[in-house]
């Protein structure tokens, strides 16, 4: 009966769009797939639409925007209707706050599907500045106050007299990315957990602690790039002292021209993410809009064609991605066929 409903509620959304020449066709739906979010989904998203329209000439081609994780799913959420998106492209898992604006907005069904997974990796231009990282490190450099106290590091010897006398300068993810959220996660909380007094607060005064855990310096020396991740390789490639972060694929893509530093003595490989041995290592995911699984046409293809796309020999392995274990694939593969909806327990 709900899906009936949701599914009623995106017919009248895409008549009133075509009413107003928004965009829809004379029988009131889309005729183009919608997926927005994750730059670094983005790259995987537009190979799998592109292998959709070879496989499924009647189709129209989906339209992939990159619009960051945060972006894509506050987009994703507003409603159901073919003026809001089917598909979030995300670089971390859905939080609950997100479901819970979702299901506010009469976005009740949402299947949750693992695609692969990607690391966050640290790079600079070949040749260029080279150090073994740590979360410690990573967040002394780059925290606003660390662990509390005024950010004073100017060069990386600063942080730790092993390390280079080169000022820190580090391009980076806005804090509408997901690529963010997991440098928070993965790297930063970490770091600023490495400290006893960190860890107590925590317990403590949990928003005192994630303030003073995640924030990142606004001085220059942590530059917010925008969600064009090629534009941080470029700036990187100019400059043999800046250091980037950004998605592994990214990352492997410009082997040539760009090093990548290793984290805990851990290079950032394909084998060293697939196995978890790399901190910075975190799944992919696409939120679907079940209301949209029969009012847009092609919807349910194009999922397929994820499923067909994501194996350790598939297109997408080509350019980056790293095929999640079998059970978690077989589990997707399921989630792309059934579209069994998520569940809000686990979401933090």
């Amino acid at each position: 009966m709900t899906r009936n409903r949701n599914i009623l509620f995106a017919l009248l959304g895409t008549v009133a769009l075509a009413a107003c020449g928004g965009g829809g066709t004379s029988e009131g739906t889309r005729d183009s797939v919608r997926a927005v979010g994750s730059s670094t989904v983005y790259p995987f998203a537009k190979v799998v639409a592109e292998n959709f329209v070879r496989s499924n000439s009647g189709f129209a081609s989906p339209i992939i925007e990159s619009t960051g994780t945060g972006g894509g799913i506050e987009l994703f959420c507003q409603g159901v209707g073919a003026n809001t998106p089917d598909i979030a492209n995300a670089s971390r898992r859905m939080k609950a706050s997100e479901f819970e604006k979702c299901q506010k907005n009469g976005v009740k069904d949402i299947t949750e599907i693992q695609v692969g997974l990607d690391g966050i990796a640290f790079a600079s231009k070949k040749g260029g500045i080279d150090m073994n990282l740590t979360p410690e490190i990573v967040y002394k450099a780059l925290a606003a106050n660390p662990y509390g106290k005024p950010q004073t590091a100017k060069t990386w010897k600063d942080v730790d007299p092993s390390l280079p006398a080169k000022p820190i300068l580090v391009y980076g993810p806005p804090s509408t990315s997901g690529t963010r959220d997991a440098l928070k996660e993965l790297i930063l909380s970490k770091g600023c957990d490495a400290d006893a007094g960190m860890k107590a607060l925590k317990d403590s005064d949990k928003d005192k602690h994630e303030q003073v855990c995640t924030e990142v310096r606004d001085d220059g020396a942590y530059v917010d790039q925008g969600e064009q991740d090629n534009l941080i390789v470029q700036k990187i490639e100019s400059n043999p002292d800046a250091m980037g972060v950004f998605g592994y694929s990214y990352l492997e893509e410009n082997l040539d021209q760009l090093n990548g530093l290793t984290m805990n003595g851990v290079e950032p490989t394909y084998d060293n993410i697939a196995s978890f041995k790399y901190p910075g290592a975190r799944p992919l995911f696409i939120y679907v809009k079940n209301a949209h699984l029969d009012a847009i046409r092609g919807l349910r293809e194009f999922v397929g064609e994820w499923a067909k796309s994501w194996a350790k020999d598939g297109p997408l392995a080509k350019i980056g991605l790293v095929a999640a274990t079998p059970e978690v694939e077989a589990k997707s593969a399921e989630a792309a066929k059934s579209f069994t909806p998520l569940s809000p327990t686990g979401l933090k």
